[in-house]
């Protein structure tokens, strides 16, 4: 059932993104799955692939997952108004984009609160961190199905930044949330958002000096070809929220949900267990390539500490202190 089609002129763009286009029955329901990362080794592409895989194989004749990948289909700012319209029923987007909707997933981003990515995995399993997965349902119709990890955050620039007196002045393209701006400020350099296909341009071009990424999309999108170099901080986490809405699932009979569920949630902690050897072979990759990386000295990362950890009081009281403290203390 499941054949890839050569004959969709879109496949030539998702072939080289890693996609898993499916070719779906009459009388299968089509499950779009949207999101804007590129590559074949990417945590998210595989967790996607993988889990469009697993629907198509074992709810044949029910649902089709069709994954459109690098945004092919929808972009960054495009894609939450897709899945309000129905135009889409799944995407990955970073935990750093529901600004407008809460406050509370700005915990996530809050700089050096996890200490690694077992520490975020922790917390994403308290009943804090599963109850986020509804946070946005009641009013929004948003419904989070998992917490896909994909690294923590590097900064790369045009010069070596091995202090966080080295960015000042500089402009970093960030995600848009208000803690990583603040963040950025705080190194007195000036925050950029701007959307994540739009990032390798900006860097070769000088509209920004530097970004903050994980090793992957530092080696799938191929910035260390326009940086001098990336500085492993380790200063943040990057993580996506794999969503649905609550009227697609709603829409589901009960035994296809409990299945569709069940499947996003094994899905999910695959990828969470593969996603740091993902990571260690992209850092690989990049000096492979010939990017270069500054390791930081136990001062100089302390250094990095100081100067962003005033940035959780700025956000204590729209976040929560009892988050802060959970996440924190997982």
């Amino acid at each position: 059932m499941k054949k890839i089609s050569l004959a969709l002129t879109s496949l030539a763009l998702a072939l080289s993104a890693g996609t898993a286009v499916a070719n779906c029955d009459s009388g299968e329901r089509v499950v779009k799955f949207s999101h804007v990362t590129g590559g074949t080794t990417h945590p998210k592409v595989v967790a996607a692939n993988n889990f469009a895989d697993r629907v198509n194989k074992e709810m044949n004749g029910k649902l089709c997952v069709e994954v459109f990948p690098n945004s092919t289909l929808f972009g960054d700012s495009k894609e939450l108004e897709a899945l309000l319209l129905g135009d889409v029923q799944l995407l990955a987007p970073s935990l750093s984009k529901f600004g407008s909707y809460t406050d509370k997933y700005g915990v996530f981003d809050l700089p050096f609160i996890f200490k690694d990515m077992d520490h975020a995995i922790r917390f994403t399993k308290t009943p804090e961190g599963k109850k986020l997965l509804l946070e946005m349902d009641e009013y929004a119709g948003f419904v989070g199905l998992g917490y896909w990890m994909s690294g923590m955050k590097y900064f790369s620039a045009n010069k070596p930044l091995l202090v966080p007196s080295d960015a000042e002045g500089m402009k970093f393209r960030v995600q848009t949330s208000d803690v990583a701006k603040q963040m950025i400020a705080a190194m007195d350099a000036s925050p950029q958002a701007m959307a994540f296909s739009e990032v390798y341009g900006a860097l070769q071009t000088g509209v920004v000096d530097g970004q903050e990424n994980t090793w992957s999309n530092i080696y799938t999108k191929k910035f260390y070809e326009v940086q001098d170099s990336v500085t492993e901080t380790n200063h943040q986490l990057l993580a996506y929220l794999f969503m649905t809405s609550s009227e697609f699932l709603s829409s589901l009979p009960a035994a296809d949900r409990a299945q569709f569920i069940q499947i996003a949630d094994d899905v999910t902690q695959e990828a969470n267990l593969n996603v740091k050897a993902a990571e260690a072979a992209n850092r690989a990759n990049i000096l492979k390539a010939g990017g270069k990386i500054n390791t930081l000295t136990p001062a100089q990362r302390q250094e990095w500490v100081d100067t962003m950890k005033p940035v959780w009081s700025q956000f204590e009281r729209y976040i929560g202190k009892d988050l802060i403290d959970a996440a924190a203390g997982a």
